[in-house]
């Protein structure tokens, strides 16, 4: 399922629907803190996208803050399985060459699992 925002509170009830996938997983989203995603659901969702934030880290961070963010969240949502890796959204053309290949190097490095 595709939903955008702050979907947490009505995650149980979707899962009893038959949600098994969740398209993305948008942390800025109130409520979307990703440990608490992956604690709480992660052994019946499997998180499609929210590899890096397209809206201020990839278009706006430095290639570090690229690469520390992927790692970070690889490192959270990876773990045990249950990850696609993607972003939170599409890319958008104010994204440099250099942070997109830093997700890129970052994911071939880190991503696995």
């Amino acid at each position: 399922m595709h939903s955008c925002g702050a979907i947490r509170e009505i995650l149980p009830d979707l899962i009893d629907a038959g949600l098994d996938i969740l398209n993305p997983a948008q942390f800025t989203a109130t409520g979307m803190d990703l440990k608490e995603l992956k604690r709480d659901f992660g052994d019946v969702l499997t998180f499609w996208g929210g590899g890096v934030y397209t809206q201020s880290t990839l278009n706006n961070g430095s290639p570090q803050q690229v690469a520390d963010e992927v790692k970070r969240i690889i490192d959270i949502l990876a773990l045990g399985g249950g990850f696609v890796f993607a972003p939170v959204h599409n890319i958008q053309d104010d994204v440099s060459p250099e942070n997109f290949w830093t997700m890129w190097d970052t994911l071939q490095q880190y991503g696995n699992y």
